[in-house]
């Protein structure tokens, strides 16, 4: 599929029943019917960026700040991992007070627990921190590059660059780590072939795995009073992704449960997505972790039930990337 075609499918809703088809296909094809899941920690909500969409940038006076304590997320992560949830995400704003030094032992901490997956979802760090935390022993970095369109992610990352953010995913796929990326659906001023482009970056790039989702706008943001995105033209994307990529893990993102609580995440499912990340983050801190507004609170128990009212199987391995020729890692995963 090229990206005459793919405009074709963004732009004609018609289309719809036969492109979900194909993307549920081909995930069934390269996946299989396991759904895994990701537990995620959202540790601090301090962040030193800009971004002109995000509830966490730096000149939001109206969020609450807080940040958790390392021994802290360490006993939250032992506690996750003794239910059976075997990758740990843990999240945060762009917030250098955790040094390298401090997310190293984190790491390190959770290891001790067993072979529980660590994703980390840090922000833009030095390449050398990058380095220590693979050898600390993470397994994956997901950094989202929100929009192939230069012009349009410079303008939403004041004083940031499109071209460092993927030269820092080519140097994360370079040290050994399973690499994220991903696309917002329904941005200001992005188009369809914004979207296209974002869905070919994502094969091109060939990323274990990408995090798609609408644009939702938070009220004390710059684009606080826009339009969000649509959940049909977001399945799309998700679909079109699918079928593309073939076999990166994709999740049924939180954002589209918040646009449909009833059936967001379980449409996604149907449309290729293989991935459900509930939120561990402890109450008192998980309000304050405001991205954008009336975020949905995706429990354990409510990714179960997704997924089984989906007819998938709820998968208690690790979910390490399919893609172990390229990463030369061992073809047998836990």
């Amino acid at each position: 599929m090229e990206k005459d075609e793919i405009l074709d499918h963004l732009k004609t809703p018609k289309l719809d029943k036969e492109l979900f088809g194909k993307a549920d296909e081909t995930r069934k094809r390269y996946c299989g019917n396991e759904v895994y899941i990701r537990g995620i920690i959202e540790f601090s909500s301090y962040c030193c960026r800009n971004c002109l969409y995000c509830g966490l940038r730096r000149e939001n006076k109206k969020l609450r700040r807080y940040r958790m304590r390392p021994e802290g997320i360490v006993e939250l992560c032992k506690k996750i991992i003794d239910i059976g949830v075997n990758t740990i995400v843990l999240q945060s704003g762009d917030d250098f007070y955790y040094t390298q030094e401090m997310v190293s032992s984190i790491i390190e901490a959770i290891k001790d627990e067993g072979n529980a997956a660590i994703t980390l979802s840090l922000g833009e760090r030095p390449v050398e921190d990058y380095s220590k935390w693979k050898e600390a022993g993470a397994d994956r970095y997901l950094l989202k590059h929100e929009t192939a369109n230069p012009r349009l992610y410079e303008k939403i990352h004041p004083g940031q660059r499109f071209k460092k953010r993927i030269d820092l995913l080519l140097a994360l796929r370079d040290m050994g780590y399973q690499i994220g990326a991903g696309n917002i659906v329904g941005l200001p001023g992005q188009t369809f072939e914004d979207m296209a482009n974002d869905i070919l970056l994502l094969r091109e790039l060939d990323v274990d795995m990408a995090g798609i989702g609408p644009f939702i706008p938070q009220k004390d943001t710059p684009l606080g009073k826009f339009p969000g995105g649509d959940l049909n033209l977001t399945l799309r994307v998700l679909a079109l992704t699918r079928i593309l990529t073939k076999n990166a893990h994709l999740p049924a993102t939180t954002a589209l449960a918040t646009l449909d609580p009833e059936s967001g995440q379980r449409m996604g499912l149907k449309a290729g997505a293989n991935v459900i990340m509930p939120d561990f983050t402890p109450n008192g801190y998980r309000e304050k972790y405001v991205i954008y507004d009336k975020k949905v609170r995706v429990t354990l128990e409510r990714a179960e039930e997704v997924i089984l009212r989906a007819g998938r199987e709820i998968s208690k391995r690790r979910g390490d990337s399919l893609k172990c020729t390229r990463h030369q890692r061992a073809s047998v995963y836990i």
